[in-house]
């Protein structure tokens, strides 16, 4: 796509004046990185990043029992959330595969936020509508909301010079208020996707670049730096968060992709649950996991896993380096046989025909000190 063509964030011109390198990515231009990936990488785990993720889509369901009526469209429980709690979920289609991972923000019993990913604003907002048209109204918000993520352990710490005092260092972790930030009203949520400690700020778009260098400006001598999405992507892959495109899309399902955790069969009537339950009963042919190098290969994303006759039978969904562990990492979907924390691994380039070898690894590869 030309980069003319490509739409904008509020804080695309902050981009610049930093000298971002700026790539194509769902549609905008976004910043990839800034003084580098991994130097970003580092920043973020050992004082805090600050990131644009204003192309993020936002829709918001309303209506008497609107809890209720996303409930039915998403995996995991939404009817037990209470006022301003936030879930992380899938939601599903009728065969029991992922049309994209979202986080649920209960603002009220008849008021509902839904966050998705940037790729699949179109289809969820598509989804939502079609379902609830009849009973509930169904508003996409996106272009009316800047989303600013603040992470990394000296987060809430840069984030009280905004706020003023400690009303956000007391949001648990998934619980959102409205707190004014640099006297602007804003949405701050303990949510984030680089497995460190931190927040989402929904703000106004008008506000969203004041705001951006405000925050670097009170947290630099704390150390924060704006971060890209490169840094991002290794961020959430060295803490297995899944990356909807790669880990997961409309041909896999939750449960063998390990996101059983947020499928409720015990709740109501959901979409998808029957095709799950006959997944669940016929067990698993596959899994996703994650692997570890044990040479000096790199394995990328699209990378196949073969048998001894190198034989394809699964693929890699994401591999990079990993700036933390200093080892080379990834994610694939293997046999089940082969799914064993342990099991040997042969890994090929599609492209050039050599092989990696690797090991199946337990995940996360990184969880932060408590």
């Amino acid at each position: 796509m030309e980069q003319s063509t490509l739409k904008q964030t509020p804080i695309y011109e902050e981009h610049l004046r930093a000298k971002a390198r700026m790539v194509p990515f769902t549609g905008y231009s976004m910043p990839v990185q800034y003084t580098g990936l991994v130097d970003e990488h580092h920043t973020v785990r050992k004082a805090a990043g600050l990131f644009d993720v204003s192309h993020m889509g936002e829709l918001v369901v309303s209506g008497p029992g609107a809890t209720l009526a996303v409930d039915r469209l998403v995996t995991n429980d939404v009817q037990g959330l209470l006022d301003g709690q936030a879930r992380y979920t899938v939601c599903c289609n009728e065969e029991g595969t992922i049309l994209d991972d979202l986080i649920i923000y209960r603002v009220a019993a008849d008021n509902v936020l839904v966050v998705c990913n940037a790729s699949n604003r179109e289809k969820i907002v598509g989804h939502f509508t079609r379902h609830l048209k009849a009973t509930h109204d169904v508003r996409d918000i996106s272009d009316d909301t800047a989303l600013i993520a603040l992470q990394g352990p000296r987060a809430m710490e840069i984030l009280r010079a905004g706020v003023g005092d400690g009303r956000a260092e007391e949001l648990p972790a998934f619980h959102f208020a409205d707190i004014p930030v640099f006297n602007v009203e804003c949405t701050v949520s303990r949510t984030g996707y680089t497995g460190e400690d931190g927040v989402e700020i929904f703000c106004p778009p008008a506000e969203a670049a004041r705001i951006w260098r405000s925050l670097l400006g009170a947290g630099e001598s704390a150390g924060l730096r704006p971060a890209g999405l490169g840094a991002r992507n290794t961020l959430r892959l060295e803490c297995r968060m899944a990356l909807y495109g790669n880990d997961i899309d409309e041909t896999t399902n939750p449960l063998e992709a390990g996101l059983g955790w947020v499928v409720r069969f015990d709740k109501a009537e959901f979409v998808g649950r029957d095709a799950l339950l006959a997944v669940k009963g016929a067990g698993l042919s596959r899994k996703l996991v994650g692997f570890e190098m044990t040479d000096k290969a790199i394995a990328r994303d699209h990378w196949q896993v073969v048998n001894a006759a190198d034989e394809p039978i699964g693929y890699v969904t994401s591999g990079s380096p990993s700036p933390t562990l200093g080892k080379n990492i990834g994610l694939a979907y293997v046999p089940t046989a082969l799914a064993t924390v342990g099991s040997p691994l042969r890994l090929r380039d599609p492209e050039r025909g050599r092989i990696g070898q690797a090991v199946v690894a337990k995940t996360p590869f990184y969880k932060r000190a408590r």
